[in-house]
């Protein structure tokens, strides 16, 4: 899964997390309809942008969803899904991108396409995606000769660059390619008018992602000895870092004179999400949901904080309110905390169970109070089933695992416990640097949680 515009969770509100995802799984089920399961391999996160900004031109998403079927990457849950042309032409242009990214990969002689057997094999697949890509195109009415003359254009270009070569020049193919495809979305959706500005965000979104993937492949290209543009013309880390700059504010100045029906989901990931995206590939932001972005700035937000400890946890023995808390046992003749008050019914309670401990009176079963119906004698917690053997728990583990829900789902029942657990990447931030207690009300970007909006609209 390749991509610079990767939003965290935290960052979109419900709705909006949900069209991205109808957006994700609808590139995905395009590539697998039209060009078999193999095909489904090229997802990407930038490709669905396509499909974001037809839906965001027509603004007729509700009529382009339909429900699909569980699947082990949504932890086998079904979801509302886009589909339509955006979604068809979103596969197109994946498709023939990953296989300039193939290519690419050839020429750099990557890892095991070092090999002649490999890359033989690989520039098949990757001819293959571009008489694909070319087939869905043309039933869109879109040319991907642009984007296969841009793919061919791209070697050339890198075998003249050197020392002193703008990359500009360099970006160039990739731009004029990302260009073609942003301002087919307008034609899809019936308004020409906005082929123009969508041309030129574009181009720079082109020139944007050529970058950073070569800010983030650097190192490892330096190192095995690959062709790299910034390595390649010499240029500076400033110097790379003004050209994504320039091109974030220019797509945001773009996208101004376009005429969208809802622009939600569009501005929140060409607008807010790119700026993110080159601090992520520079390596200058951080994620507000980690403990050590959290504990770092604990006391700057509590100067005045008695414990200096994070989250304001007090010393161990000590009270979090003073010697006056009105919760300690030598007050008001209450227990300290993680105890159950005693005698509640009195002394001649014949039933000590009742009040948080032993057993409880017969036929009382859930009363309300957080009893399970179960006499009080069941080992397990309420609603949790008993935890399987070892066999049943192992049959239930490769399961688990062959449909990826221990890492791709919310949550799923522990394969021996039974326990409710969450999925490893649940909690993924993706390097994010926002914050959830503001709503971006200047955008109408329905409480995207980006404080850092630093917008104009």
């Amino acid at each position: 899964m390749f991509g610079i515009v990767r939003p965290c969770k935290h960052r979109l509100s419900e709705g909006l997390r949900t069209e991205w995802m109808a957006h994700l799984c609808g590139l995905c089920l395009a590539l697998r309809g039209d060009h078999g399961q193999f095909a489904r391999v090229v997802t990407n996160y930038d490709g669905l942008l396509i499909s974001v900004l037809t839906d965001a031109q027509s603004g007729v998403a509700a009529a382009r969803r339909r429900t699909a079927g569980p699947c082990p990457l949504r932890g086998m849950r079904t979801a509302s899904v886009a589909q339509g042309e955006g979604a068809r032409l979103a596969a197109s242009v994946s498709l023939v991108l990953a296989s300039a990214k193939v290519r690419d990969h050839i020429a750099d002689r990557d890892g095991m396409l070092r090999r002649r057997p490999v890359a033989a094999a690989a520039r098949r697949i990757a001819a293959g995606w571009d008489r694909a890509g070319a087939r869905t195109g043309g039933t869109l009415g879109f040319d991907t000769a642009v984007l296969v003359d841009a793919v061919d254009r791209q070697t050339d270009v890198e075998r003249v660059a050197g020392p002193g070569t703008p990359l500009t020049a360099v970006t160039e193919p990739t731009e004029t390619a990302t260009a073609a495809a942003f301002a087919h979305t307008a034609t899809l959706a019936g308004k020409p008018g906005n082929a123009a500005p969508l041309a030129e965000a574009g181009r720079l979104f082109g020139r944007l992602a050529h970058l950073l993937d070569a800010v983030e492949d650097r190192a490892r290209d330096a190192a095995e000895g690959a062709w790299n543009p910034i390595n390649a013309t010499g240029a500076t880390r400033a110097e790379t870092r003004r050209l994504c700059d320039d091109a974030v504010r220019g797509i945001r100045l773009a996208l101004r004179d376009v005429d969208f029906a809802d622009p939600r989901l569009a501005h929140v990931l060409l607008v807010h999400e790119l700026p993110r995206a080159v601090d992520r590939a520079f390596g200058t932001t951080t994620c507000a949901h980690t403990d050590a972005h959290t504990e770092g700035h604990a006391d700057a937000h509590a100067p005045d904080n008695p414990y200096q400890q994070p989250h304001g946890q007090p010393p161990h023995g000590q009270q979090p309110y003073g010697q006056q808390s009105p919760y300690g046992q030598p007050h008001h003749g209450r227990p300290p905390y993680g105890q159950a008050p005693q005698n509640l019914n009195g002394p001649a309670n014949p039933y000590p169970g009742s009040d948080g401990g032993g057993q409880v009176p017969p036929g009382a079963g859930g009363d309300g109070w957080g009893g399970d119906g179960s006499g009080g004698n069941s080992p397990h917690p309420p609603n949790q089933r008993p935890p399987r053997g070892l066999l049943a728990g192992c049959a239930a583990f490769v399961g688990l695992c062959c449909t990826c829900q221990m890492c791709c789902a919310s949550q799923y029942e522990g394969p021996w416990s039974r326990k409710k657990r969450e999925g490893l990447c649940s909690d993924c931030c993706d390097a994010c640097d926002c914050c959830s207690n503001c709503n971006c009300d200047c955008c109408n970007c329905d409480g995207c949680n980006c404080c850092d909006c630093g917008c104009d609209c």
